[in-house]
């Protein structure tokens, strides 16, 4: 028992508690109703073209109205934006089951719907991450983190299942249930008692807005760790090339790539446990090289794997090391940060990531198409550990950078 609350002191915290529950419960939700619509629109189309289109209406919400977010998040309170996100989102779940009780054929109020659901997940993405140092005292922060990341995490490989499930009874239990999971997620936020002091008044501007960039770019720790994730994410992008591996490749058809599919997601979740209970203590610098490294190792493994257990084990692999790497940026992130600036720089963190995510896609299926599956995926393992290389050499602040938590 004792072991048990040495690893979740971060829930010793009321206000942590309901946040946390809140997170993990709009986590599933976002994942149940993200299955959910786009089997819904393709059931409706037939057309590969129109899934892409819902991705599209929740990916450029996120990055372009990123900073003005950050900015928000650091202007006003960050519970009372994560209300008026999860009212909104309430709103475009029950404008879901609307339709669907009314057997809408047209995918237009579809879209829009979903156009609605990614402009409040904008908003509420960097307030998210604002506000998890405003919850806990600075010795509970890191602890905060591993366990922040683990309900999104768990999320990812339980929410697309239980969506698949659901959406067998019919699309109005599905978003009956989105919907309510929502309401509650803002009740949940509701019971949070920490409140933002006010501060001056700093009107909306480009200055204000670009604040983020500026200040990252003038701290090497910080600069260093985001940008190493960023171009580890861009090269590395064997996952959106897992269908062809299944098919082609490994030969095991759609049974198979459900498992290469969850197994990243599940060593991030056994390995965001093992960091809630085993947290790094010193070396943290090292660390974070030696896991993008891996990550790059594990890429290049599964590369050249054509045997199914040895590409889940790659992938399982590739998944606990990108883990490490995200628990460790976002903890020097938030540690390196002021509070006054913590929305900003979450945002900016969140347009970096979020388009080498989507821009790591896009280049593996380039290369793909150029030179061939196996070459394209091994070459960004190899590119992924030049990249270490050269950050190893040019950032001695991160790569010397001992404790987690203050220096």
């Amino acid at each position: 028992m004792t072991a048990f609350l040495s690893g979740a002191r971060a829930f010793e915290h009321r206000d942590f508690a309901l946040y946390w529950s809140s997170r993990f419960l709009s986590a599933m939700a976002t994942q149940i109703q993200g299955v959910a619509v786009g089997w819904w629109v393709y059931d409706l189309t037939r057309d590969p073209l129109a899934l892409g289109l819902v991705g599209l209406a929740i990916f450029l919400p996120a990055i372009g109205l990123a900073l003005v977010a950050g900015h928000l998040a650091d202007r006003f309170d960050r519970r009372t934006i994560l209300l008026c996100c999860y009212a909104v989102s309430t709103a475009a779940a029950a404008g879901l089951l609307f339709c669907a009780w009314n057997d809408v054929q047209r995918v237009g109020p579809i879209y829009a719907l979903v156009l609605v659901f990614g402009t409040s997940r904008a908003f509420a993405n960097p307030a998210s991450q604002a506000i998890v140092p405003n919850l806990v005292p600075p010795e509970h922060l890191s602890n905060a983190i591993a366990w922040h990341a683990l309900a999104w995490q768990t999320a990812t490989v339980v929410g697309p299942a239980l969506g698949g499930l659901l959406y067998a009874f019919g699309e109005p239990v599905v978003f009956t249930t989105v919907m309510l999971s929502f309401g509650l997620t803002f009740v949940l936020l509701f019971g949070i008692r920490h409140r933002l002091i006010q501060r001056a008044h700093e009107p909306v501007s480009w200055t204000s807005v670009l604040a983020g960039f500026r200040f990252i770019r003038a701290q090497p720790v910080v600069l260093g760790a985001i940008s190493l994730d960023l171009f580890a994410v861009l090269l590395g992008g064997a996952t959106a090339l897992l269908p062809i591996y299944a098919r082609d490749i490994l030969l095991v058809g759609p049974w198979g790539l459900g498992l290469l599919r969850s197994m990243p997601a599940i060593g991030a979740v056994l390995m965001a446990l093992w960091l809630a209970y085993r947290p790094l203590q010193h070396r943290t610098g090292l660390r974070l090289f030696q896991a993008v490294a891996l990550f790059g190792l594990a890429t290049v493994g599964f590369g050249l794997s054509s045997h199914l257990w040895l590409s889940l084990i790659c992938l399982f692999i590739l998944g606990a090391a990108d883990m490490i790497s995200v628990f460790i940026r976002q903890t020097l992130v938030q540690i390196e940060t002021p509070d006054p600036m913590r929305g900003r720089v979450a945002a900016v963190n969140t347009v970096f990531i979020g388009a080498s995510n989507e821009l790591g896609e896009f280049e593996s299926g380039t290369v793909a198409a150029l030179i061939g599956t196996v070459p394209a995926v091994v070459a960004g393992g190899i590119g992924t550990l030049l990249v270490v290389a050269l950050w190893w050499r040019w950032f001695p602040a991160l790569r010397n950078r001992d404790s987690l938590v203050n220096g």
